[in-house]
């Protein structure tokens, strides 16, 4: 069966639960929005417990309502699909748009998993926000950006999808520029906000394009009548749409918003670079994956844009500093390798590892916030040092979570991330043939980096001695419990997710998140089999040994007994350590090029145009109006008596006439 037949043997259930999936958030974010307006215009106090109480009930009501909208999709037969039309929004010539949601497989994996680890970040923030006096307007913006997520991810439209992809991009702005008092961060929140407005445009386009051929919006009718695309008009709406997920899942050139969304709460960091907004490039490919299987050229860019910023951002971690850039960065890369996946048609394989990095890579960023809040906002990584003895709640659970995103065997990462560098490789492109070895060579050596930089940053964070002073080593403590048993459970599933994709090689049928996937991308994805199955568990070998090279080269330049060197090893290449701790001077490079560019041609524009040609000469006609009608009224008052009695005559003659006819 054919992906166009497949779509047109769909059969839709009735479940008039999905409106409760982002409902509940939204409900959640308007009662708490109207609770801190309350507070703030009466002067009185709302209950932080009430407060936060209804954003982690409103966010669990969510995932128990996609836990049961899972329950009955797999009762479904093979094909059928959970959907829920809610009402008609426009209704305009030959558009037709709804309010309507649909659960198909792909959906539900990212409903899951999204729902559950916001869950666990709402629990957290309770703890890590309790002492901050915006805690009513923090959770009412953390529920906002949870329902916004799920309206993308459920609905059945391009258009609905878009209100999901525009709500997350506003809560990420609000999000980031949380603290607005400080220049720097509501200058970071205007960058994500700008930047992101930049890959909305491509969204739009392609989407006009998309009407334009079929005359809907809905995927599976878009499905149903993909054959009308030709294959250059099919590789401009790709194209078209991945300028607007490299725009939110920050791939080259528009990855610069990511690193300084680091502004924000660190929860606000690991919502956005684990579960939400920075997963929804990937959906919307993996989403729209009969469109790219039409064309080649598209796919390859996908992927190709994927490997490079998966190597440019490992590279910049290298030398970064500050707990939360290390991970910002590698957020960057990790997105790279998701990137690779759906575009060599391993969709399963790039969807997989959106969901084991939800789990791995929030754990390791509220592990973070964990620390920081331990060493009183200190960010500094060289001013840590032998945390583990002091917060081993943190420590266990941040290791668990390293040992997952380095690809240690038996850990989530190692499952996904293999997965995608076997697909590179063994995905052949008869267009171009040299992709997949480029591809697989790109990721090995990004597999090595991200080793390294991350062993470097557990090392100096946790082992050896404190840096910090005594001072700071007095106030050191555990976090408590309502951060650390989310750590706990995000790290139990940085170990246990894997094992739903264990490769075909190794155990028949035990990939099981492919086989659930399976009927949503059937006929889209090419077979892997440039390269024999049997060699995969050699090339798994090879990748996990690479990740050991990363993991000793590492501990050989930073670890000296207790003690570990950070002086001496920051000197060494003082050049190329200045430029990678400055990321290659992109964000100088594009502030002299293209923001200087914009800024002359809104002054020339400005200066040239509105004031000189638009405002100046209006004036000016206006003046010369004036004076002309001066002129004019002028010569009717000459001062003559005779002149004066005339025109009083015409006058009279003239209203006699036009009363009498």
């Amino acid at each position: 069966m054919d992906s166009l037949e497949l779509v047109r043997n769909i059969q839709t259930f009735p479940w008039n639960g999905l409106w409760l999936i982002p409902g509940a958030p939204l409900l959640g974010a308007l009662v708490n929005g109207i609770l801190t307006l309350w507070a703030a215009r009466s002067g009185r106090e709302v209950s932080k417990s009430l407060q936060g109480g209804l954003a982690v009930a409103a966010s669990f009501t969510a995932f128990a309502t996609s836990y049961l909208a899972w329950g009955a999709l797999r009762a479904c037969p093979e094909g059928g699909l959970l959907a829920q039309d809610v009402s008609t929004w426009i209704e305009a010539g030959n558009l037709h748009a709804r309010v309507g949601f649909q659960l198909d497989p792909l959906s539900a994996v990212m409903v899951l998993f999204i729902t559950f680890v916001a869950l666990l970040i709402h629990v957290y923030s309770v703890g890590y926000m309790h002492k901050d006096p915006g805690f009513g307007r923090f959770f009412t913006y953390l529920n906002l950006f949870l329902a916004a997520m799920l309206i993308l991810v459920l609905a059945d439209n391009l258009l609905l999808l878009f209100v999901g992809w525009e709500g997350v991009g506003l809560c990420s702005f609000l999000l980031i520029s949380f603290w607005f008092e400080d220049a720097a961060k509501a200058e970071a929140g205007k960058k994500a906000f700008l930047t992101n407005r930049i890959g909305d445009a491509g969204f739009l386009l392609a989407t006009f394009v998309v009407l334009g051929v079929t005359g809907t919006l809905n995927f599976n009718e878009i499905q149903a009548q993909h054959q009308l695309f030709t294959p250059g008009l099919a590789t401009a709406a790709c194209l078209l749409f991945f300028m607007g997920a490299a725009g939110k899942s920050a791939q080259i050139p528009l990855y610069v918003w990511l690193p300084d969304a680091m502004a924000g709460p660190t929860p606000v960091s690991a919502l956005i670079h684990a579960a939400t907004m920075v997963t929804a490039g990937v959906y919307l490919v993996a989403r729209l994956h009969f469109l790219y299987a039409m064309s080649p050229v598209a796919l390859a860019v996908v992927a190709s844009v994927g490997a490079l910023t998966a190597l440019f951002a490992a590279t910049i971690a290298l030398a970064q500093n500050d707990i939360k850039k290390v991970l910002a960065y590698s957020t960057v890369s990790q997105l790279g390798y998701m990137f690779v996946g759906v575009g060599v048609g391993a969709y399963e394989a790039g969807i997989f590892h959106v969901m084991t990095h939800a789990f791995f890579k929030a754990c390791l960023f509220l592990g973070a916030g964990s620390v920081i809040h331990a060493m009183h906002e200190e960010q500094d990584i060289r001013k840590m040092g032998g945390l583990m003895k002091h917060l081993p709640i943190t420590g266990i659970t941040f290791f668990a979570a390293y040992l997952a995103i380095i690809g240690f065997p038996g850990f989530a990462g190692f499952f996904s991330k293999d997965e995608i560098l076997w697909k590179a490789l063994a995905t052949p492109n008869p267009t171009f043939p040299w992709l997949p070895l480029a591809l697989y060579g790109i990721l090995l050596v990004g597999a090595l980096l991200t080793a390294f930089y991350m062993t470097r940053l557990v090392v100096l964070t946790f082992f050896g001695e404190f840096r910090g002073g005594p001072k700071a080593l007095e106030k050191l403590h555990e976090s408590p419990k309502v951060m650390t048993i989310p750590l706990v459970l995000l790290a139990l599933g940085a170990l246990m997710a894997g094992w739903l994709g264990v490769p075909e090689s190794i155990g028949p049928g035990r990939h099981v998140l492919a086989a659930f996937l399976e009927p949503v991308f059937h006929g889209s994805a090419p077979d892997a089999d440039g390269i024999p199955e049997r060699f995969e568990i050699l090339f798994m070998l090879l990748s996990v040994a690479v990740a050991f090279a990363g993991m000793g080269l590492a501990w050989a330049v930073y670890g000296q007994k207790k003690t570990f060197v950070v002086d001496q090893t920051e000197k060494r290449l003082p050049g190329l350590r200045e430029i990678l701790q400055n990321k290659f001077y992109v964000d100088e490079i594009y502030d002299h090029t293209v923001l200087a560019a914009v800024r002359l041609t809104a002054q020339y524009v400005s200066f040239k145009f509105i004031d000189q040609m638009v405002i100046e000469k209006a004036v000016d006609i206006c003046v010369a109006g004036v004076q002309a009608l001066g002129r004019f009224a002028r010569r009717l008052q000459t001062g003559s008596v005779r002149w004066t009695v005339a025109g009083l005559a015409a006058g009279a003659a003239f209203l006699l006439f036009w009363v009498v006819r």
